[in-house]
């Protein structure tokens, strides 16, 4: 994996925006590791009233609706643990409506990718694990 630029990162927890300019620089590392793997990206940040998937891809089998999560370290759980009950609700809710609007014949599956940057803004590589099947 390319190393992300430095200077995003640090902008993106430097500001007000904090939160979201972070969520989607893990969500760019997490879609680019995605294509290099020969996935194909459907849709990012899929919104709808029951809620958002944040990177939806495919390949010749599956339809995978991913949750990204990132956390510096893993030091009050993994972050795939805050893909909670209720958010896990939301997804398959959203998943649903986009399968009605964008019929297909894969097998859909849920997956989450946890992107670890354990030096925060000076974080070089960050670590992502992909957990298929997630719930």
């Amino acid at each position: 994996m390319s190393d992300p630029p430095a200077q995003f990162f640090k902008k993106a927890v430097s500001g007000g925006e904090n939160a979201r300019r972070l969520g989607q620089w893990g969500e760019a590392l997490v879609a680019e590791d995605l294509r290099r793997r020969g996935w194909t990206i459907a849709a990012t940040n899929f919104r709808c009233r029951m809620g958002e998937i944040d990177i939806i891809v495919k390949n010749g089998k599956y339809l995978a609706f991913v949750e990204v999560k990132l956390r510096k370290n893993n030091r009050f759980g993994a972050a795939c643990e805050a893909v909670t009950p209720s958010k896990q609700r939301k997804l398959r809710a959203a998943a649903q409506y986009y399968l009605m609007c964008h019929p297909t014949g894969l097998q859909p599956r849920f997956d989450v990718a946890e992107v670890y940057a354990p030096q925060g803004t000076e974080t070089v590589r960050p670590g992502i694990s992909y957990i298929e099947n997630a719930f």
